[in-house]
């Protein structure tokens, strides 16, 4: 490259160097004018914010003693939840060993119930065998010997004879 090249090519980024700090320049007075303005505008506004101050100030102490009160309320209520909490769970365990035992006394006393209706049903099963043995087999038994005498008396009083040979024939029916 030649000198003339390398001069134009200088000026040239002098140039651009010159413009941008101007650029800056104007945005610096810019943000000047900027803070100026706000700086006027906060000092009218700051009679007003102290004015207001002392009663922020006392908000802010008011709201301190709230948080504080209800820190003191919460672990307060939390110590007496942990208490009912605890008194719940023990209270839980008793119930929990009543109905165990409850639970194993009324398994005991079931097996005991179907001792006995196993045992009476067992007693009323011998009864019947025994009235069925006892009583029924000697009235069958008299029944048996009653038709027999009544078959002798019916038989004396005929006379001896058969009867009628078509009434035997149909008592004979009657029993095929």
């Amino acid at each position: 490259m030649d000198q003339q090249t390398l001069l134009i090519v200088m000026t040239a980024f002098v140039c651009i160097a010159a413009i941008a700090l101007l650029i800056q320049a104007g945005l610096l007075f810019a943000i000047f004018k900027t803070t100026r303005a706000v700086d006027e505008k906060a000092q009218r506004l700051l009679p007003k914010v102290e004015a207001l101050l002392p009663k922020v100030e006392a908000l802010v102490e008011s709201s301190r003693t709230a948080v504080e009160d209800g820190r003191r309320q919460i672990a307060e209520i939390t110590s007496r939840t942990t208490d009912i909490l605890d008194t719940a769970r023990a209270q839980l365990g008793r119930v929990d060993a009543v109905m165990e035992d409850v639970t194993e006394r009324a398994g005991i006393q079931l097996d005991r119930a179907e001792m006995v209706l196993d045992d009476a049903m067992i007693r009323a099963q011998e009864t019947v065998a025994l009235v069925h043995s006892g009583v029924m087999k000697p009235l069958r038994q008299i029944q048996a010997i009653a038709a027999g005498l009544q078959a002798v008396v019916n038989y004396f009083l005929r006379g001896g004879r058969s009867g009628n040979p078509t009434r035997a024939t149909v008592d004979e029916e009657m029993f095929i």
